[in-house]
């Protein structure tokens, strides 16, 4: 008796060191508030200071985006690490980092299989693009999630995350996504406005449904809350 209670302890306890630590809808909501903090600033510093954007100069301010936003989303997301007993913050830190040029480079692919130009003009466009798709998608993954192949897969092509955090993950992604394709629309169409040049409207696109998506996902981690209250009254 005493052997079978032990080993249910033993699992139940190698089970909650497998899962990402508890976040509330406070620390949700902090989370998801300095991020676009981030990306406001990067705007505001690209605009008033640089005297560049996303039509003028979309390259460059892409990529300054993505210098801006990668150290927050890192810092942040790897506090909410799997394992947390056995990796540490740091070595969240490193997924998060490793995951960046695996996300740049599968966003990537996935513009071009999509026909997004790749000649030397729009080459780097093409890439700074594809950097901040990857803070948007893998990077909060990859500090959260590691390499659990299984859990990639539930979050991002089967859509069941499974807590806050990964609620936090899933939506924004899945919203940076849908917005990259919705913003693609215009593109073919013969209205001759400067925007409509690769990525400027994608781009656009694509941070309006990350925005979108993450308000969408303190929704659900405030509904998930309520809900979880309820049950335990």
């Amino acid at each position: 008796m005493d052997r079978g209670k032990s080993h249910r302890e033993t699992t139940a306890s190698i089970a909650s060191t497998a899962e990402p630590s508890p976040i509330s809808a406070a620390e949700a909501f902090l989370v998801n508030a300095l991020c676009v903090l981030a990306l406001a600033f990067a705007f505001w510093v690209s605009n008033v200071i640089y005297s560049i954007n996303l039509v003028t100069h979309p390259s460059l301010t892409l990529f300054f985006i993505s210098i801006t936003e990668l150290p927050i989303v890192i810092l942040l997301y790897s506090r909410y690490r799997q394992n947390g007993i056995r990796c540490t913050y740091l070595q969240a830190v490193g997924r998060g980092v490793l995951g960046v040029p695996v996300g740049a480079l599968l966003n990537f692919l996935g513009a071009v299989a999509l026909g997004a130009p790749v000649t030397i003009q729009y080459l780097p466009k093409t890439v700074n693009w594809a950097l901040m798709m990857s803070v948007f998608t893998t990077v909060p993954a990859s500090c959260v999630l590691g390499s659990s192949w299984a859990d990639w897969r539930r979050i991002f092509a089967q859509t069941k995350p499974n807590g806050s955090i990964e609620y936090l993950i899933c939506l924004p992604a899945h919203g940076a996504v849908i917005g990259a394709w919705f913003g693609a629309w215009p593109m073919p169409l013969d209205w001759e406005r400067p925007w409509q040049e690769w990525p400027i409207s994608v781009s656009y696109g694509t941070i309006a449904g990350y925005l979108v998506a993450m308000v969408a996902s303190l929704g659900f981690v405030l509904a998930r809350g309520r809900s979880q209250h309820i049950k335990r009254e």
